[in-house]
């Protein structure tokens, strides 16, 4: 099973690549659509942490998504020092293109599967993301390895 859900992984991975590369975006624009499609609007800040960007990283992103129309930058309604990054109209409507198709047979697959292992199946999927968001979060706690580290070959013993 655990090999399934790499396969899966692997294959949207791909499918991600081919949509960002469609719409004209790079993959970690597409990232930054789908946080900001699950979320709702976001500080550049919770964006950037949700990405693992530097603050100037995500203003350039941000930046390069507002020009080409797919978000919009708002005033934080509780937080005058603050501004909230958002779908803009068109990209919250349209999203890139060939997603909407992508997004209906996921619908027909799941709603193919039988009431009775629904539960299950959720249980499970929402498992191995609580896997992943607590992985990703343990890697970014730990200390980057620099590429002269990286090179570096391990000690003979």
């Amino acid at each position: 099973m655990t090999a399934r859900l790499q396969g899966f992984g692997l294959a949207r991975d791909q499918m991600r690549s081919a949509l960002a590369s469609s719409a004209g975006i790079s993959p970690a624009d597409l990232d930054a659509l789908e946080h900001l499609e699950a979320a709702g609007p976001l500080t550049q800040r919770q964006l950037g942490d949700r990405l693992s960007l530097t603050s100037g990283a995500i203003t350039m992103l941000v930046d390069r998504l507002e020009r080409a129309g797919w978000v919009q930058r708002r005033q934080h309604p509780g937080d005058r020092r603050s501004v909230l990054v958002q779908l803009s109209p068109q990209a919250a409507g349209l999203g890139p293109p060939g997603l909407a198709s992508y997004h209906a047979r996921i619908k027909l697959i799941a709603a193919g599967v039988p009431a009775a292992h629904r539960e299950a199946i959720a249980s499970f999927l929402q498992a191995a993301a609580d896997a992943a968001a607590d992985a990703a979060a343990d890697l970014r706690r730990r200390p980057a390895r620099g590429r002269a580290a990286s090179a570096k070959a391990p000690p003979k013993r």
